[in-house]
């Protein structure tokens, strides 16, 4: 049973809440995979997807979860060994993908909330034999924002390195230069910024990475990249894809194009401020709040809140629910208990943001 059907209240970091109109949207008629009207659909899309990704190559449309094309983007693109850069859950992720596919991984580690600066990234490039570096752009667990263009340019300036970035929670409520920052492979999902229903995985791969694919016998069938690319440039999928939702990721993409991308970005950017003023306020009046980001590097998107002595974040989410009717997420993983987390993407308002701070003030304050 749905919780509500209100569109405003549910601020977890993904999935995030979906407007009516875009699952409404979902209710167009089957369409067969390899029929004229589902290649029209998707080729309608594509240019709307370019713009938004800032590329010239296709955006390749899969219909599973942001992982799989994390899985797929170091089957195809990692030759020998690769240089992990964590500092929380999903960056950890990519570091169990790697090794999972059976590759010689290792960590770069600055600590859950800690930032990856390129100057570290470059020493341990230094010398080593990678030919790898995965990323996240944004750590959902964390909220930090990673400086993926100054990290691209040391790993480019180390030689054969190629750049896999994780852009789940940022794509659409972040920049994200592909082309200018030089992004060899560039992942995300429907169900963060983009404010559609879960289900749908994107890619943006760059021609190196299918030169590397050509040369490597072991990348696998379902998210082989050249059979992605054979296939997009046909606007078709290379299985069946989630129909359903690409009606809605198409009416998605007409709206986010009205707004404008650098416009999502500013306003996704207001909602961040706001809240980080917010915890500022409310800590001048004694309530012990914090950010765990540091100044500098806070997404945009998601902003992670130590709760004050007493609370843990799980009860906390719990009440502000129970007073107002908003969904807030507690801490990932180990900071489960430590923290609240906000999602504030996606087709969130600053409106809307403001009556959950004011729920979330008068639990703190009561």
């Amino acid at each position: 049973m749905a919780e509500s059907s209100a569109f405003g209240r549910f601020f977890l970091p993904g999935p995030t809440d979906v407007r009516p109109e875009i699952l409404s949207a979902q209710v167009g008629p089957m369409l067969g995979h390899r029929a004229r009207a589902m290649e029209e659909l998707i080729g309608s899309i594509q240019p709307g997807l370019q713009r938004i990704f800032r590329t010239s190559r296709p955006v390749y449309i899969a219909a599973s979860s942001a992982t799989g094309l994390m899985e797929a983007a170091v089957r195809n693109g990692v030759r020998r060994r690769v240089l992990a850069l964590t500092n929380g859950a999903f960056s950890e992720r990519f570091h169990r993908i790697a090794l999972a596919t059976g590759l010689e991984a290792d960590v770069l580690d600055v600590g859950w909330g800690g930032v990856h600066t390129p100057d570290r990234v470059e020493e341990a490039l230094r010398g080593k034999d990678y030919d790898a570096v995965t990323v996240v752009h944004c750590e959902t667990s964390t909220g930090v924002l990673n400086p993926i263009a100054e990290l691209a340019e040391v790993v480019h300036a180390a030689g054969d390195v190629v750049l896999l970035v994780d852009t789940v929670s940022s794509q659409t409520g972040a920049p994200v230069e592909v082309d200018a920052w030089g992004l060899d492979v560039v992942v995300t999902g429907s169900q963060k910024c983009f404010a559609l229903p879960p289900g749908l995985a994107f890619a943006v791969v760059q021609e190196e990475i299918l030169e590397r694919a050509e040369s490597k016998p072991d990348r696998g069938l379902y998210f082989d990249f050249l059979e992605y690319e054979k296939n997009i440039r046909k606007n078709q999928t290379p299985t069946t894809p989630a129909v359903s939702l690409i009606y809605a990721l198409a009416e998605q993409v007409r709206r986010i194009e009205a707004e404008g991308i650098e416009s999502r970005w500013a306003r996704h950017r207001a909602m961040a401020e706001r809240v980080w003023a917010w915890v500022d306020e409310l800590r001048d009046r004694g309530v012990g709040l914090s950010i765990l980001a540091p100044e500098g590097y806070r997404s945009p998107t998601v902003t992670c809140i130590d709760v004050p002595d007493g609370w843990t974040g799980p009860a906390l989410a719990a009440a502000v629910k129970e007073r107002g009717g908003y969904t807030v997420a507690p801490g990932y993983g180990k900071l489960r208990d430590r923290m609240i987390r906000i999602g504030h993407m996606g087709d969130h308002t600053l409106e809307g943001l403001e009556g959950l701070l004011a729920v979330l003030e008068e639990v703190l304050t009561r």
